[in-house]
């Protein structure tokens, strides 16, 4: 069970002060495997740089594709660089993945186009776990989905939590903030220049 994968239920499963689409799920993705990656040691940050370790066996598939894709030569690559590169299409294939544990459970349906509202919930171990990581807020699940517009972030960190650990979470959730941000100005520009294209036809 990774990070992301509870991330997608969270998202597919909670309400959100905002639709969720498909590419700032993606990024979002992207910032919880980097998480889940320097919890399983398989890389370390340099300032915001993600340096690798050899290839560890995560025991998920998509996670170990993750670090196998890591670029492992200096000057390595930044936590920046790796949500818009990772994130493509990111969020489609974790669906393509609980989708298919979804149908061993007995629930085949599409996912994706529900992003945004409530979804009829597959019952599976996949959905228990998530579920029991979101009750308790567990922070680095509960700020990621809050860069999603999904609840409130946490305030604080337990006593006990790793100063290491915070300072990460802290740079990752802020660099897919600011990735979100970037994308959303994207589609804005994009949206005006399709209006001014628009209005140019519709001209007397």
């Amino acid at each position: 069970m990774t990070t992301a994968q509870d991330l997608l239920i969270v998202a597919l499963d909670e309400p959100s002060s905002r639709p969720v689409a498909q590419g700032d799920l993606s990024l979002a993705l992207a910032g919880a495997e980097v998480l889940d990656l320097l919890d399983a040691g398989a890389l370390s940050l340099d300032g915001d740089r993600l340096v690798p370790f050899g290839e560890r066996p995560t025991g998920d598939p998509l996670l170990d594709e993750a670090s196998a894709s890591l670029v492992r030569e200096e000057p390595y690559e930044t936590v920046e660089d790796w949500l818009w590169r990772r994130g493509n299409g990111l969020a489609a294939r974790y669906a393509t993945a609980l989708e298919e544990e979804g149908r061993r459970a007995g629930a085949p349906r599409r996912l994706l186009p529900r992003l945004g509202g409530r979804t009829e919930r597959a019952d599976s171990a996949a959905r228990h776990r998530a579920g029991e990581r979101w009750a308790v807020r567990e922070p680095v699940l509960a700020t990621l989905a809050a860069s999603l517009g999904i609840q409130e972030a946490p305030v604080g960190a337990p006593d006990d939590a790793d100063p290491a650990e915070g300072n990460a979470l802290t740079l990752v959730s802020a660099t897919v903030e600011d990735a979100l941000t970037e994308l959303e100005a994207v589609r804005q520009r994009r949206r005006i220049e399709d209006d001014a294209f628009a209005n140019v036809w519709r001209a007397p």
